[in-house]
């Protein structure tokens, strides 16, 4: 029998805890948007600042989808022009009139220009005729244009000149890594990190990420993230599917919470990372290796995971690259299917349980169940003694729905 399903704008929510953490959501979203509708841009890059640096947290999609609309309140301001400055109407009063108001009004500028500036004190006296007063007003008025100019080269200038060390310094630096310009990007960052002391959120340094019996031999780092072990020790690996945004570095700890809403650097982050199921062993190694990643609507993470959906998207796409930290490996997509977080009474294929198969008929039932959900048909098959790579991430077609993507390991 289906449960309860609730639904808080827009979002189901299937269980209780869920819905009740909904609520709490909604209500913190409520009071920033009373805060946001009367903000200009600079107090609406400091709300989303505050939400980055974990000031308010959400717990449920609700706070992506917020953030998503402030992140378009930004946008909205930023691209909104200036308005246009009401233009002074000039009275139809005849040729006499209109002189008269230009004078006044340059005399008003002479003035305003003579308190700022100590070199033009003299004030304007009675005697001065109309022509000395415009004649005042175009001498203050070019050393003024002047100044603008010189000011705007020297700032042009100053900008080019950062750029082009900036370039320098990047392509210079950038061929110290071998992996890609994301690991340069990584090490670099960690860098500072180590330099400005920082003091990071609270991790378990003793957890122990590599679940390996005790008379199994470690291999040796590969090279390419021997320094990257150095930024965090829960480093597992890295993820690639080439022609996609899909790169990335991929945890593993002891629980499958900690990365939701963490970066590498042990930083909050409503990206979170890619991690490893807690239950898989990279060096034993399990038959199935599951990793996780948020379906961002930016498209970050897994968001554009679900693009498999539509096989030409899959024959463009089909070999996947995920490198252990031990172990290169390129693997071929086999299945795409929906699925969903079962209870855990119901009797059902849950994928996300499925590690490790110790029998050649225990293998292939999983196989036979994966390929019957499969949205068509890739003719990749495996037998027992292959080794499997399955990317998972949230699908809001159904209430704790999952989008998924099964691939082999081939040579």
């Amino acid at each position: 029998m289906a449960g309860k399903i609730y639904i808080v704008e827009g979002r189901q929510f299937k269980s209780d805890a869920e819905y009740k953490q909904a609520l709490k959501d909604q209500e913190t979203i409520e009071e920033l948007r009373e805060k946001i509708k009367s903000a200009d841009l600079a107090q609406l890059k400091a709300i989303s600042q505050s939400i980055e640096k974990g000031k308010y947290r959400f717990s449920t999609i609700l706070g992506d989808d917020f953030v998503d609309e402030l992140d378009d309140a930004i946008k909205n301001k930023q691209r909104a022009p200036e308005k246009e400055k009401p233009k002074r109407r000039l009275a139809e009063e005849g040729p006499k009139s209109r002189k008269a108001e230009d004078i006044e009004d340059r005399t008003n500028e002479v003035g305003k220009a003579s308190r700022r500036n100590a070199r033009n004190s003299e004030t304007i006296s009675d005697e001065m005729t109309d022509e000395d007063i415009e004649a005042e007003a175009r001498r203050i008025l070019k050393h003024r244009e002047v100044r603008r100019r010189v000011i705007l080269i020297l700032s042009v200038g100053i900008g080019v000149l950062s750029i082009a060390v900036f370039t320098f310094f990047t392509v210079t630096n950038s061929t110290m890594f071998s992996k890609n310009s994301s690991l340069y990007q990584l090490r670099e960052k960690a860098e500072q990190e180590r330099g400005n002391s920082r003091v990071q959120d609270n991790v378990d340094d003793e957890v122990i990420i590599h679940y390996t019996e005790t008379n199994t031999e470690v291999p040796d780092i590969l090279p390419e993230f021997q320094e990257m072990l150095s930024i965090n020790s829960k480093l597992i690996g890295w993820l690639t599917i080439d022609g996609t945004n899909i790169d990335y570095p991929v945890a593993q700890t002891s629980d499958n919470e900690y990365y939701l809403n963490h970066d590498l650097y042990q930083n909050y982050d409503r990206n979170g990372t890619i991690f490893l199921d807690c239950n898989c062993d990279v060096l034993k190694p399990s038959t199935n290796l599951i990793l996780y990643g948020h379906h961002m609507q930016s498209g970050k993470m897994f968001g554009n995971l679900v693009k498999y959906a539509d096989e030409s998207y899959y024959n463009k796409h089909k070999y996947i690259t995920f490198d252990t930290i031990y172990e290169r490996g390129t693997y071929e997509v086999m299945y795409v299917f929906r699925s969903h977080v079962f209870e855990e009474t119901e009797i059902a294929f849950k994928y996300y349980q499925f590690y490790d198969a110790y029998s050649d008929v225990e293998f292939a039932s999983y196989m036979q169940e994966m390929s019957d959900m499969s949205l068509y048909d890739t003719g990749v098959t495996a037998v027992y003694g292959d080794r499997l790579l399955t990317l998972s991430t949230c699908d809001y077609q159904e209430a704790n729905g999952r989008f998924v993507v099964v691939a082999k390991k081939i040579d």
